[in-house]
This record gives C-alpha cells, sequence and structure tokens, in this order.
C-alpha cells in the first residue's frame, strides 16, 4: 500500500503487484505535474525496470516518488533504494546486455535511457539507491 509522506509517494516493492503500483502512482503524479502522453509511458517504463530490478535481486525495497522543481523547471524524482547485495561492477551493469540473472541486461540502461537524469550508488553487501529525473519539456 502506498504511503503519502512529506518526502512524497512511498511504495514498498517486493512483488510484482507492487511493480504495477508504483507504475501507477508515478503515472499519475506525474500526470499531475503536467506530464502528457507518451512522456507518462516512459516514465512508468522506468519505474518497472528498476522494480522489476529490486524484486529479481534484492527481493524487498521501496521506489519513492515526488514532484521536483529546479530553476524553474518542474518534473519528477524517482528514486529506488534496497537492502539488497548491491552491485559489484556499476559500469558493467549499466551496459546494455549484460546481467547476473537470467534476464536481458536491459533494465539499468534502460531506465537511464529513457529518463533525463540518472544516478546509481550501491555498495556490495549493502544495497542499492537509484535515483532519476524526468523534466517537462518547456
Amino acid at each position: 500500500m502506498p504511503v503519502m509522506g512529506d518526502d512524497g509517494i512511498t511504495v514498498t516493492i517486493a512483488n510484482e503487484s507492487d511493480i504495477v503500483t508504483a507504475r501507477q502512482m508515478g503515472r499519475a503524479l506525474s500526470e499531475q505535474v503536467g506530464f502528457q502522453g507518451s512522456d507518462l509511458t516512459i516514465i512508468a517504463t522506468a519505474i518497472s525496470e528498476i522494480a522489476r530490478n529490486i524484486v529479481t535481486y534484492a527481493q524487498r525495497g521501496e521506489i519513492v516518488l515526488r514532484p521536483v522543481t529546479a530553476n524553474s523547471r518542474r518534473g519528477v524524482v524517482v528514486v529506488a533504494r534496497d537492502d539488497g547485495p548491491g552491485i559489484p561492477d556499476i559500469a558493467r551493469a549499466m551496459q546494455d546486455g549484460y546481467s547476473t540473472g537470467k534476464t536481458l541486461g536491459l533494465g539499468l540502461p534502460g531506465a537511464r535511457r529513457l529518463m533525463d537524469e540518472f544516478e546509481i550508488q550501491s555498495e556490495v553487501g549493502v544495497g542499492t539507491i537509484v535515483t532519476m529525473r524526468k523534466w517537462l519539456r518547456r
């Protein structure tokens, strides 16, 4: 169940239905911010990719969604956090086709391409934080 707080909307990610919830909440928030059409699908897809990585590799985590304003620009920020195994080689994980699981290896690099800003922090044995932003076009 999503939780609304001062930090934004937090969606706990532990299974496939949570991925759908995060995607829906992200789409709704993005629409409130002013995104339309294909941008809504792009944001929802990036959220799906990152949330799926949480379920696949960490089993449990959270996605925080919130509106953001900077230098008169408006947009959305998506922060995905988990306490999973971490990513030993971030540069490699960001390459298309690289996967330590049985996936196509398109999740992280795909999400990076879809969003305007993408940052990843990960420590083996501690977990991973992915921060993504999409800005409204002027």
